[in-house]
């Protein structure tokens, strides 16, 4: 078995994550594939995201690239949160959500008082109200309220996309340009003008998702990979399985885990580089993807501070791939705020690399910049 360190992991993770070399902005697209998504919960997150991986990214790309273009989609994937996919390639991550079973099963029925009839007539509805165009969450469910039945519309009022979910997942739904503050939905087949959005095999979809988080995010345990796509680390360790001889295990300083067989050798050379920084925003992929070696990615005991409660996650300081600090910004009306806390010391060759990230952000908001460090 192939034994590395976390130095590697580390160091391999920032080349990977686009992190070590900024990319020109015409690959904006290119970085969205590599990193698997952008996390979407909070917008501004996702954008961000890009910034720190994107050379003099405009402030209009995601937007546009959403919108105009349509370069991106907005939908519920991995672990049932929001994420931007690139859309060239949106048939593959559609195809692997339609393995999800979850919301099959009895205990998910009585949670939210449907029965599997009716989650079908549902998702049947929502892709008949959708076909002739996008329609806000009260059109939507009047709608289907009209076709199948007014208890079934009440049910797409309630509990905020507990019941839209499903529909994402099997190809019926999909966020569209929201109007003012009020959220609206799509066809994605018909928003992307791709009519063989299902037609490809769901389990094969899934192994190259999961050969794609690999790629950006391993060497990665079972765990990781299933808290990442949101399932049981048994059905994880069943794909890695089927994967076959394109993965290996791998001894991660007494850790199992698994990476791409290809990969071996360059990630064994790979080496933490000196002076590094980054800022990351909250819900960073590379932050996601560390949650469960949280211990192997920043200094002692401040885990808490970084992954927080009601699955928050931390701005953080970025230092040769160690997240030794926290961060945040607020918009004050001509100026960015921004405050850092170190988690370690940081030295003066640190702190002049965290005001050039922070220098560059506010030029990517065009605002003035205010500083502020807290140790």
């Amino acid at each position: 078995m192939t034994t590395l360190t976390w130095d590697n992991v580390r160091a391999w993770r920032l080349q990977q994550h686009q992190l070590l070399e900024p990319a020109p902005a015409k690959q904006f697209l290119d970085v969205v594939e590599r990193i698997a998504g952008l996390h979407a919960q909070v917008a501004s997150s996702a954008e961000l995201t890009l910034w720190a991986r994107i050379k003099d990214l405009d402030k209009t790309t995601v937007q546009n690239a959403l919108e105009d273009s349509r370069d991106l989609i907005k939908t519920w994937s991995m672990r049932g949160t929001l994420h931007l996919l690139p859309a060239r390639e949106f048939a593959v991550w559609q195809n692997a959500q339609r393995t999800r079973t979850h919301y099959r099963k009895p205990v998910w029925f009585r949670a939210f008082g449907v029965d599997n009839d009716e989650l079908d007539t549902i998702i049947a509805s929502v892709r008949k109200a959708l076909h002739k165009g996008m329609l806000t969450r009260e059109q939507l469910a009047t709608k289907v309220g009209n076709q199948a039945g007014e208890h079934l519309g009440e049910k797409l009022r309630e509990s905020w996309g507990a019941l839209l979910k499903p529909a994402a997942f099997e190809g019926a739904l999909a966020f569209g340009p929201s109007d003012g503050q009020r959220v609206r939905f799509v066809r994605p087949d018909q928003w992307l003008d791709q009519t063989d959005l299902l037609a490809h095999d769901p389990a094969e979809a899934l192994d190259e998702v999961i050969t794609r988080y690999l790629a950006a995010s391993g060497p990665s345990t079972r765990e990781e990979l299933a808290r990442w796509w949101g399932h049981q680390p048994a059905d994880a360790g069943r794909v890695l399985k089927g994967l076959g001889d394109t993965v290996q295990e791998v001894d991660v300083e007494g850790t199992k885990t698994y990476a791409l067989t290809d990969q071996l050798t360059a990630i064994s050379k790979a080496k933490p580089p000196k002076g590094h920084v980054k800022l990351l925003p909250a819900f960073d992929q590379y932050v996601i993807t560390a949650t469960k070696q949280v211990e192997h990615f920043t200094p002692a005991d401040v885990g808490d501070r970084i992954y927080r409660k009601q699955g928050w996650l931390s701005a953080v300081v970025l230092v040769d791939g160690r997240m030794d600090g926290i961060w945040k910004h607020e918009i004050k009306g001509n100026a960015v705020e921004v405050s850092v806390e170190p988690f370690v010391p940081f030295s003066a060759k640190t702190r002049k690399a965290v005001e050039r990230e922070a220098e560059r952000l506010s030029g990517y908001l065009d605002k003035t910049l205010r500083l502020d460090w807290t140790d």
